[in-house]
C-alpha cells in the first residue's frame, strides 16, 4: 500500500525577472517561490497499476521523485505500509523500483556490465543475479545486444536496460516516468507486456506516461495533475461518468480545464 498525503514541494526563483515573467502565466508562483505541487494525495494498492496523467510541466516528474525519496517534500507524507518514506529513506529504497527520464547508465560499459554494478549496489548475490537476469533478458529480449557497448545502444536498447536496472533487486514496488517515450511498435509492446506480468505479480505500479491506450490497457486507475494539484483519482470508468464523456483523452481534458465538479481526493485516501 502506497500512500500520499498531502504533498506539497516549492522552489526558490532567484531571478526577479524571471518571477515577474512567470507569475503572469502560471499560478503556481507565489512571491519568489515557485510550487509545483501543491497538497497532492493519492493512493495506490497491492497489484494495482495508477496512471499519473498530465500535461507536461503539470507535476508528475516531481511526484515521481518524491515517490522515490529522490525529493523530499516541503510539507505531507508519502508512506509505504505505514511507514514514512523521507524518515527511512534508506529502507524505503532497498523496496523501489524507479525508472526516471534519464538512463544515469554507463556508457563505456557493457548492458551485462552495467546491471552487474548496479546490483552490486543493491546488494544483490551472484546467485540472485544470475537468475534475475537470465529471467530479464528472455522477459525484455536482451540477449542480443546485452554484452555490447552501452554507447552503441538504440534508443529501445537503452530503456530496456534501464527498466532492468530498475527492477534487479526485485523491488516490492515499481515507480516508472515515461516508461515508453521515444519506443518504437514493438519496443513499447514489450515493456507494456513487462509491466503486464509485473502486475499480475502483485506488484504495485504507478507510472506517468501521455500514451492514452497504455492507461486504458494497464491503468486500475489514474490520477490527474494539473498545474501542481491531483483534480481526479479513481478509475476510468468513474472519471467517464464524472465528466460525461466516453472518450477518455475529452474526460482528462475536461477536468484539466475545470469543467466538471472533481472528486474530494484527500479525503478517499485510507487513513
Amino acid at each position: 500500500m502506497i500512500e500520499v498525503k498531502q504533498i506539497s514541494k516549492r522552489f526558490p526563483l532567484k531571478d526577479a525577472k524571471l518571477v515577474n515573467k512567470v507569475a503572469n502565466d502560471d499560478p503556481r508562483v507565489k512571491g519568489r517561490f515557485f510550487n509545483v505541487l501543491n497538497n497532492v494525495s493519492f493512493h495506490c494498492q497491492q497489484g494495482e497499476v495508477l496512471g499519473l496523467l498530465g500535461a507536461n510541466g503539470a507535476g508528475k516528474t516531481s511526484i515521481l521523485r518524491t515517490l522515490s525519496t529522490a525529493l523530499t517534500p516541503n510539507s505531507g507524507h508519502v508512506l509505504y505500509e505505514g511507514l514514512d518514506a523521507h524518515e527511512n529513506k534508506l529502507a524505503i529504497r532497498k523496496n523501489i523500483g524507479f525508472l526516471s527520464g534519464t538512463t544515469g547508465l554507463y556508457e563505456r560499459l557493457t548492458g551485462r556490465e552495467n546491471l552487474a554494478y548496479f546490483a552490486k549496489l543493491y546488494g544483490v548475490k551472484d546467485n540472485d543475479f544470475k537468475r534475475v537476469l537470465d529471467e530479464l533478458t528472455e522477459q525484455l529480449g536482451m540477449a542480443s545486444f546485452l554484452d555490447r557497448r552501452f554507447s552503441d545502444f538504440s534508443t529501445g536498447m537503452k530503456q530496456k536496460i534501464a527498466i532492468a536496472r530498475a527492477v534487479i533487486h526485485e523491488p516490492k514496488v515499481i515507480i516508472f516516468d515515461e516508461p515508453t517515450t521515444g519506443l518504437d511498435i514493438a519496443a513499447s509492446e514489450v515493456v507494456l507486456s513487462f509491466m503486464t506480468r509485473l502486475k499480475e505479480q502483485g506488484t504495485p505500479i504507478i507510472f506517468s506516461t501521455h500514451h492514452l491506450a497504455e492507461v486504458e490497457r494497464l491503468c486500475d486507475r489514474v490520477c490527474i495533475i494539473h498545474q501542481g494539484e491531483a483534480k481526479f483519482e479513481g478509475s476510468i470508468d468513474e472519471l467517464n461518468h464524472l465528466t460525461g464523456h466516453d472518450i477518455l483523452q475529452k474526460s482528462i481534458l475536461s477536468v484539466m480545464s475545470n469543467n466538471v465538479m472533481t472528486n474530494p481526493i484527500a479525503q478517499d485516501v485510507p487513513a
